[in-house]
Parts: C-alpha cells; structure tokens; sequence
C-alpha cells in the first residue's frame, strides 16, 4: 500500500549525520519524532532537535533509526521538490499567460502555492488556501508570506483575478493578522481598474492590518505584445498620479512609525520622470525582489567602491562590454562613465529592446539571449571581455529565458564572456577577476 505523507530524500551530504545512520537517496521520512512530513516545510519545522528519531521506508520495508544532528537542524539531507499547487485564477494581466509558445515548459507554471510564497517569496493570491492550509500555517508560523492583493474591493479584485469566486481578502488578511502572521503585499497597478481612489482606498484598507502587513508595494502592471486581453499600460500620468498618492501615505506613516510601509516599484520613478526617495526612505528594502529599491541602493553603492577603484585602474588598458534593459540604462551608464572619467577605465554598455516581449518590457531579468546576440553583434570589436549580469539567468545555471546558454552568447559574439553580480562591487570585482 503506497503512502499518503511523507518526503523523498534526493541527496545525502557526504559525512553528514544522515549519512552515518545510512540513510540513502530514494528513501521515503514518513515521520520525525512522531509527527507526519508531508513536505519540506514539515521536515524544517521538526528536525530542530538534539535527537530525531525518524521512521522510513525503502523499497516497501519500513525502517526507524535515530539521527544525532551535528548542528541543531542539519543532518545533511536534501528533499525531493514538492509537487506545487497551481493558480485557479485567470488574471487580466497574468504574464505567464502573455508569454510566446515555445519556451520552456517550467515557464508556463502558474503555482499559488503558500509554501512558495513561505520558502521563495512567490507572491500568492490566497484563493487556494484550504481550512487546513490556514491552520497550518498560524500552527507553524509560517511567515512572513507574500501576497497579491491588487484591490481591497471585491468586484475589481476579483475582475482583475479573473475569479468571481474568489473569497474576500479583507477576511483573510483578517485571519493572518489575528496569527500574527507577517505579510508583504503587492498592488499590480492597472489603470482604470485600482489606480487613482481605489488605489487610496486598497492602501488606506492594508494599513488597516499594520504592523502585520509589514510592507505595500505599488508595481506597474507589465504588459507582452502577445497579451490576448486589453489592458492599457501604465505611462507617465498614470505613474506620476500613482506616486503622488504613495507619497502622500508615506509621509503620514514616517511620521507615525518611522517607516514609509507602502512604496512605489522603481518603474514607476522612471516611467513618470520622478526622482527617487532617499534609500534612507525605504528601511530594510523589505521588497527589492519586487523591483523596489533596487535603482537607489545600486546608486548608493556606487559611492562606496572608491577603494576598489586603484584595485582595476591597472585594467586602463582594457576594454570592457556590459549591457541592461533601456530602463536601467542611464543609471548603469552614468556609473560607467564616473568610472572611465575618474580611472580611465573602459566599459561600454549597451541598453538592449526587448524585441522578444516587446518594447515595453524593460528590465534586465527579462531579456533573451537571442535579443542581448543581437544588440551587441556589432559592439564587441576590440573588447576583451563581456560581463553578462546574472539577474538574466536562471538561477544556479548559465542558461536564459530562451534557453540560449552563456556559452552560446561566447560562441555567437566572439567574446570572453563573465557572468558577474549585477551591483557596483560586481562588476569591480569582474574586473579583478580577469586581471
């Protein structure tokens, strides 16, 4: 009889104290001192403890050892991903629906999966959550989570969701807060949907649950060519409006609380021609993975590599290639050219069109390799090397949305190509590197 629970093991670290015990890859933990593992979170949740006594099964026999972790919480397992739970809605402006056939098949996943939003960030729209889910986690704690609100008004939530039967955030948060759960929410912004008045009302309700809404984020809604729903984008008024509505919030909440609690994607700074906020402004960066912050941290740590800079002026006599969405461009340019005024050193970047997803797709970690070939095909002569920022390759690989691979790029061009972090003190050290 196959099992209902339980968590494969997909890797046993050499020494560790999984190992000792002899446990093996292929190996199914039914429990850990009693309790049921359904998933990775289950094993996180009760392994920290001095000793573990775990029931297994391996080929159909049921085994129990007892684990005496070397460190509190490691006993040098890695479990098998969780089959993910995947999104019911069919959002107005989901960008995995506006994506071109072809790709690869992962990119086409929808999850609205807790756990994810727990263990990764994704961000969730708590329209899947079971009774038994909720329970779970207000027992384990799992927080904080990540959350698309986009309208505190049903009807529009629910029509940007694509889901008149989604349930009403208002009572969920409700749940979360009661749990003190700590949540960090997102508002895509759509005009003529949550912008102007619903915008205000959506932020002034999240406050409502602060300090467990720890954070609001106001993210322009991106929009492919191969959208099949009419949604107008976000331009310059639309930002502007938007911003002047956070700015407005924000200077009551500093005043408050000392923290701005709601702030604006960096997009929408650039999309409407406003300056940033001092990085002062945006406390610990509580969501920069959402794109917010990050223009006004990288430009705060451009001022921070002076001592770097004697480090690679030895590299005058090279010449260097890098490149970026056309929204980032000026910024990344502008530190460029401090560079080569300041040391003489030569980096050219290139600002790359999404050709791929269209114009109005600007940002780095969206771009194809077939697009940065095609920009930079007649901007390598003379180059020594080419830094590729990771932020355009998929995690942990050296492969691109289209699946064009950095060794390609290398082949293509003609070029030495290095991956660096995408910061300051990234492409120094990339420079230090080929040294």
């Amino acid at each position: 009889m196959q099992n209902k629970y339980g968590v494969e093991i997909e890797a046993i670290m050499p020494g560790s104290a999984a190992e000792t015990e002899g446990l093996l890859p292929g190996d199914l933990l039914l429990s850990i001192n009693g309790h049921r593992l359904n998933d990775a979170i289950d094993f996180m949740f009760y392994r920290n403890e001095p000793e573990l006594n775990i029931a297994a099964v391996r080929k159909g026999k049921k085994m129990s050892l007892k684990v005496m972790p070397k460190e509190a919480g490691d006993i040098g397992i890695t479990l098998k991903p969780f089959k993910i739970k995947r999104c019911v809605n069919n959002c107005i402006f989901c960008f995995v629906s506006q994506l071109p056939k072809g790709l690869r098949k992962s990119l086409y996943i929808k999850d609205e999966d807790y756990r994810m939003s727990f263990l990764y960030g994704n961000y969730m729209t708590l329209t899947n959550l079971s009774a038994q889910d909720k329970k779970r986690i207000a027992q384990q704690r799992l927080s904080p989570l990540y959350i698309s609100v986009h309208s505190t008004n049903k009807v529009i939530r629910n029509t940007l969701l694509g889901n008149l039967k989604a349930g009403d955030v208002l009572k969920e948060l409700k749940f979360f807060k009661e749990n003190k759960i700590r949540m960090h929410v997102q508002i895509v912004l759509c005009p003529g949907y949550n912008d102007d008045k619903e915008l205000q009302r959506t932020i002034r309700d999240l406050y409502g649950f602060y300090p467990y809404v720890s954070s609001i984020a106001v993210v322009p809604v991106g929009i492919t060519m191969h959208r099949k729903q009419t949604i107008k984008p976000v331009e310059k008024e639309d930002a502007a409006r938007a911003l002047d509505i956070i700015d407005s919030f924000q200077k009551r909440f500093r005043k408050k609380h000392g923290v701005s609690v709601v702030y604006g994607a960096d997009e929408l700074y650039i999309k409407g021609g406003v300056s940033f906020p001092a990085l002062s402004e945006y406390g610990e960066l509580p969501q920069i993975e959402n794109g917010i912050g990050m223009v006004p941290l990288f430009m705060s740590q451009t001022k921070r590599i002076s001592r770097q800079l004697s480090a690679v002026s030895r590299q005058r006599e090279k010449k260097f290639l890098t490149f970026t969405g056309t929204s980032f461009y000026p910024y990344l340019k502008k530190f460029t050219d401090r560079l080569f005024e300041k040391e003489g050193i030569n980096i050219n970047v290139i600002a790359v069109e999404n050709t791929f997803f269209g114009k109005a797709i600007t940002v780095a970690g969206l771009l194809t390799g077939r697009d940065i070939i095609r920009a930079l095909s007649d901007k390598t002569d003379g180059c020594d090397y080419l830094f590729v920022p990771h932020t355009v390759l998929r995690e942990g690989e050296d492969i691109l949305l289209d699946d064009t691979s950095k060794d390609d790029i290398e082949n293509a061009l003609g070029i030495k190509v290095k991956v660096i972090d995408s910061t300051p003190e990234g492409l120094m050290k990339g420079m230090e590197d080929v040294c």
